[in-house]
This record gives structure tokens, sequence and C-alpha cells, in this order.
């Protein structure tokens, strides 16, 4: 089973290596979802520089919080299979 399939991803504050459009394309493909919100069903958030809000409230929910180079990585690790 993939990381991705079925996790709820948001994406946050400026990403370094990948456009925000890029990042979405390769959840979904992943089979993955993008959202633009964070709940309580969120599994992940892709914190990149300057995020806010959106990390104060996935802190406080509990979301997994995944820095640009963790969420790469987590991409590469499926790729190399």
């Amino acid at each position: 089973m993939q990381i991705f399939e079925g996790k709820t991803f948001v994406l946050t504050g400026s990403l370094e290596t990948l456009t925000r459009s890029q990042a979405k394309e390769l959840i979904e493909k992943l089979g993955g979802r993008a959202s633009g919100s964070v709940s309580s069903k969120t599994d992940y958030l892709v914190a990149g520089l300057g995020a806010g809000s959106k990390l104060k409230t996935a802190q406080q929910l509990g979301v997994n919080i995944l820095s640009e180079e963790e969420f790469v990585d987590m991409i590469n690790q499926i790729n190399n299979k």
C-alpha cells in the first residue's frame, strides 16, 4: 500500500523545490487528496517557509507535519520502489 493512498494533504507556506500545483499533482497522482484547509480529517500538513495559521491549526489538531524535504523524501521512496 502506498503512503499517499487515501490520505489528505494540506500545503502551507512557500515551497522551494516544487510549485504548489506540482505538489498537488504529485499528491493526486500517488492516490492522495490535496485540500486547502486543515481539519481533523487532514492526515499531513506540508509546511514550507512562512507557514502560518494552517500550521498552528495542524499542531492543535495533532496532524502529522512534514517539511518540504520530508515530503519530497516520501515521494522519492515511492518512486524508487
